[in-house]
C-alpha cells in the first residue's frame, strides 16, 4: 500500500516574505514621484508620436540666428561692443527667447486635456497628489527647453559665436532653468484660469513679440531711446539675456561681474540671478491659490 505524504507547511511567516513586502504601503513621496514620472512619460509619448513641435522649436531659432546674423553682418563693429560680432550678441537673445516662448506654451497641453475631458479623469483618479499634474508639465517643458538650448548653442558655435567654457555653460543652464520655471508656472496658472485654448493662445500672441522687442535680445540697451531702456530694464528677459551674453563674450566671469548698465545703476551677475530667482518665486507663489482651488 502506498503512503501519501502531505507537503510541509511552516507555521512561521517570515516578515521579509515577498507577499508581505508587496502589501506594505508606499510612502506619499514615492507615490508622488511615481505619478509624476508616469504623467511625464505620457507627455513624451505624445511628443514621440507628434515630433513636429520639437522639430519646429529647434528649426525656428536656428532660422532666426542665421537670418538675423546675415542681416547685421555688415553692421559697424563697435555697435555691439569691442570685438563682438553679431552672432555672439544675438545668440544669447535667441536662446532666452526660445526658452521663453516654449515655457509660455506650457499651459496648452493642460488646456487641451481640460477641453477633451482627460483632466477630469485625472482629478477623480486616486492620485497621491494632484500637483503631480503640474510637476509633470514643468519637467516636460524644462527638458524641451534644454534640448532647444543645446541645439542653439551648437549652431551658434558653428556660425562663429564661440562656445562658453564649462562654468559658462553651467551658468547658462541655471539662467534658463530659472526663467523657464517662472514662465511655466504662469502659463500653467493661465491654463487653469482661462476658459479655453483660444484665450490662452491670444495671451501668448499678445505677450510674445512685445516682450522680445522690449528686451536686449536684438539690440544693446544703449542703442534704445530712454523710455525703451526703462521698459527693457523692467523686462525679466533682459536679466536672462545679459548674463548669458556675458559668458559668451568673456571667458572669465564672477558673480560680481557687471553684466548690464541700467538707467539707475549697474547690474551684476549675481544681481541678475537674484532677479530671476525672485521672478520664479513670485510666479510660483502667485499661482498656488489657483492650483489649490482647481486641484482640490
Amino acid at each position: 500500500m502506498s503512503q501519501s505524504t502531505t507537503p510541509f507547511k511552516p507555521d512561521i511567516i517570515w516578515a521579509n516574505s515577498p507577499t508581505e513586502e508587496a502589501s506594505l504601503p508606499s510612502s506619499p513621496l514615492s507615490e508622488f514621484l511615481q505619478e509624476t514620472l508616469a504623467l511625464t512619460r505620457r507627455l513624451f509619448i505624445q511628443l514621440q508620436r507628434r515630433p513636429a513641435t520639437l522639430i519646429a522649436g529647434v528649426i525656428q531659432p536656428l532660422m532666426w540666428l542665421i537670418l538675423f546674423g546675415a542681416l547685421f553682418e555688415n553692421a559697424p563693429k563697435d555697435m555691439f561692443g569691442d570685438n563682438i560680432n553679431y552672432a555672439q550678441f544675438l545668440g544669447a537673445g535667441i536662446i532666452v527667447f526660445t526658452a521663453f516662448a516654449g515655457a509660455l506654451n506650457a499651459g496648452l497641453p493642460v488646456m487641451f486635456d481640460r477641453e477633451f475631458g482627460f483632466l477630469n479623469r485625472l482629478l477623480v483618479a486616486p492620485l497621491a497628489s494632484r500637483f503631480s499634474i503640474v510637476a509633470a508639465s514643468a519637467i516636460f517643458i524644462i527638458t524641451l527647453s534644454f534640448i532647444q538650448t543645446a541645439a542653439i548653442v551648437a549652431a551658434g558655435a558653428f556660425l562663429g559665436a564661440g562656445l562658453p567654457k564649462v562654468a559658462g555653460l553651467g551658468a547658462l543652464a541655471l539662467v534658463i532653468f530659472l526663467l523657464v520655471l517662472a514662465v511655466t508656472g504662469l502659463s500653467l496658472g493661465l491654463a487653469f484660469a482661462l476658459p479655453g485654448h483660444i484665450e490662452l493662445l491670444a495671451v501668448i500672441f499678445v505677450t510674445n513679440l512685445p516682450l522680445l522687442f522690449a528686451s536686449t535680445a536684438l539690440a544693446p540697451l544703449s542703442f534704445m531711446p530712454k523710455w525703451l531702456q526703462i521698459v527693457a530694464t523692467l523686462n525679466p528677459l533682459s536679466y536672462a539675456i545679459e548674463p548669458i551674453r556675458y559668458v559668451y563674450i568673456h571667458s572669465d566671469f564672477s558673480l560680481t561681474s557687471t553684466v548690464m548698465l541700467t538707467p539707475w545703476g549697474e547690474i551684476t551677475f549675481s544681481g541678475a540671478l537674484l532677479v530671476l530667482f525672485g521672478f520664479a518665486v513670485v510666479a510660483l507663489i502667485s499661482i498656488q491659490p489657483l492650483l489649490r482651488r482647481t486641484l482640490a
